[in-house]
């Protein structure tokens, strides 16, 4: 029962401000930048896959390190990017993550002409 007019200085931000960025969907504060992971398969069966593995509790490291073919072999590891580094779909799943760990990962997939993605962030700033 939150209230509707909603200030965008409550902690749990579940107002939509026009200067957020579009990233509010979720309740998230604007952030410039993400500390972020993906697993980079460039077959779809190779990322469903992947997603089993999630889905059945594996940390999304060790998922990673087994799946991805990106040459980001730490963990799946791409480490702070800036708005606007990234490909477009990617960036825009990644900014609507919340952060989580990798050990209980919140995750998007999504395809880019780089192939298909598994996106988790792990920070926001």
């Amino acid at each position: 029962m939150a209230p509707k007019n909603n200030k965008g200085g409550d902690k749990k931000g579940k107002g939509k401000d026009a200067a957020d960025g579009g990233d509010n969907k979720k309740g998230l504060k604007p952030a410039t930048s993400i500390n972020v992971r993906h697993i980079l398969c460039e077959k779809f069966s190779k990322k469903e896959e992947a997603l089993e593995k999630l889905r059945g509790g594996a940390k999304f490291d060790d998922v990673a390190r087994e799946f991805s073919e990106d040459k980001a072999r730490q963990g799946g590891s791409l480490g702070w990017k800036v708005r606007g580094s990234l490909d477009a779909s990617f960036e825009k799943a990644a900014y609507e993550l919340e952060p989580s760990t990798t050990g209980n990962p919140k995750y998007a997939d999504v395809k880019t002409g780089f192939g298909y993605h598994i996106i988790m962030v792990e920070g926001r700033k």
